[in-house]
């Protein structure tokens, strides 16, 4: 196993191009043996972070110390990985411990353009654990896998005995695995301690006290500016009753005792100087008093009830998934106003079941909002142009939903390359402004970041047209109060679905 302690980053910046503003800078961070976690708003540059620190993007400014031997999972699944025929085939006994421990079986290489993308990921991570690297970067490994098999993960994962970081949302695999959690808020990144439970905790704190701070420093100088105006002005009020004029040239007494007097309230003049002074300290203290802003979750769909009976029938019927498996349907009637979640473990076809339902939706293509489990690089690529293709007005329109669901507008408009996170707020706001009949979504919150799954849910909740999620979060299916369908996994290995729960 591996046995070097740490990897390190020494005053490390990086921002796409030299105009870019930096997604991190002056950034010095030890990572230690156990697991790390990145945790920060979609587009803060966690993977970017994520791979700097194993070497595979090189740093703007700053090193990066420790060991090359790293392994990246990335949050894509489109291919199996390098090397990942050797692990099926190798029978030694950490090999067959995954395998077994992971439910990896032996012909997931030739299934893999069949598998879920649940079962790709739990395939993908177990064969970097076979590698035993001295580095492990895994970004949102959690994404697509149900309950069950995030508890294989975590059990698998607890067993890895190198340096480990993980890119992720996922609360309790962090909670699980993570004693520490680095928070990026470009340019800023801050190291907390514990799971993101405690990270959270500290950080509120933190923002509080920062605020509590800056709150006492304003205070301190509007009664400094009251305090010097009063000064100011009995200064003022000094020197009239202490001019010459009207006294008459021979009166030498008292102007000499006038004289007298201007010397001594030069320590007026020296008292303005020195509020003037404090006034400084205080405002350098308060630009110095770094209070980080919190922006507005929350959107509203604008959609539109079909005036249709029903936006789905379809009668019973055995749909072909693959060359050895179908899925038993009943009879379906979906109205125009239901919201249905499908759910059911990794590899039942739920997002075949999607697929085979979307050509037989009873509405206008273009009231029909689709958003995939997953997109491929040049689909993201396509949502990016169409949005930047937009009228100034339409892209102002869409960016406002976009910073509504927690992340930059200026940032997204600016990367080449938005994350995954980002495609699918893009891919949301698009959608809004067709005014959908029907919503469907295949694991909406993959990728979002907590405030976004949670504006989201509002918005689906008071939302007015049919929905249909595919999802393994309970918490999501409660909030949106939808019915569930569940597929399971029969004993010839069919699936079957259930609608009535």
């Amino acid at each position: 196993m591996p046995a070097v302690s740490s990897v390190a980053l020494r005053d490390a910046a990086f921002s796409f191009g030299s105009n870019a503003d930096p997604l991190f800078s002056g950034l010095s961070v030890d990572f230690h043996r156990g697991f790390t976690g990145i945790v920060g708003a979609n587009g803060a540059g966690k993977t970017t972070l994520l791979r700097a620190l194993i070497g595979d993007l090189p740093l703007s400014a700053g090193q990066r110390l420790g060991p090359t031997d790293a392994v990246y999972c990335a949050q894509r699944t489109d291919a199996p990985p390098s090397g990942f025929s050797e692990f099926l085939d190798d029978w030694e006994g950490n090999a067959c411990a995954l395998k077994n421990q992971l439910q990896i079986e032996y012909d997931f290489m030739d299934r893999w353009q069949t598998l879920s993308h649940g079962e790709r990921k739990r395939a993908q991570i177990a064969h970097a654990l076979w590698l035993s690297p001295e580095v492990l970067a895994l970004d949102e490994p959690t994404n697509h896998i149900d309950s069950d098999a995030r508890a294989l993960l975590i059990g698998a994962l607890s067993n890895f005995d190198g340096i480990g970081v993980i890119v992720s949302h996922d609360r309790k695999l962090l909670d699980a695995l993570c004693a520490k959690c680095l928070w990026m808020d470009p340019p800023e990144a801050v190291v907390y301690s514990g799971g993101i439970s405690d990270a959270m905790r500290q950080r509120n704190a933190d923002m509080r006290a920062d605020e509590q701070h800056r709150q006492r420093l304003l205070q301190d100088s509007r009664k400094l500016e009251k305090a010097e105006e009063a000064r100011r002005k009995q200064a003022s009020s000094e020197h009239k009753q202490r001019s010459k004029k009207g006294l008459g040239r021979k009166d030498s007494d008292a102007r000499d005792k006038i004289n007298r007097a201007r010397v001594s309230d030069g320590n007026a003049g020296s008292g303005l100087r020195q509020f003037r002074g404090r006034r400084e300290q205080l405002a350098s203290e308060l630009a110095d008093t770094q209070v980080r802003k919190t922006y507005t979750t929350g959107i509203q769909l604008n959609s539109e009830i079909s005036r249709r009976s029903a936006i789905l029938r379809l009668d019973a019927v055995r749909l072909q998934i693959s060359e050895q498996r179908s899925l038993i349907c009943p009879d379906i009637t979906i109205r125009p106003q239901d919201r249905i979640a499908l759910t059911g473990p990794n590899g039942a076809g739920k997002s075949s079941w999607i697929e085979n339902m979307l050509p037989l939706i009873q509405a206008d293509p273009e009231r029909v909002m689709v958003i995939p489990q997953e997109t491929t690089a040049a689909m993201a690529q396509k949502t990016h142009r169409e949005c930047l293709e937009l009228s100034s007005t339409e892209l102002g329109r869409v960016m406002q939903i976009v910073s509504r669901l927690n992340s930059r507008p200026s940032r997204l408009l600016a990367s080449h390359q938005p994350s995954p996170g980002e495609i699918k707020k893009l891919a949301i706001a698009l959608g809004m402004s067709r005014s959908p009949q029907v919503i469907v979504m295949d694991e909406p919150t993959n990728h979002l970041d907590l405030p976004s799954t949670e504006a989201l849910e509002r918005a689906l909740l008071e939302c007015r047209c049919a929905i249909i999620v595919v999802t393994h979060d309970e918490a999501f299916i409660k909030n949106i109060q939808a019915d569930t369908w569940r597929l399971e996994i029969n004993d010839d290995g069919d699936s079957t679905l259930a609608t009535e729960t």
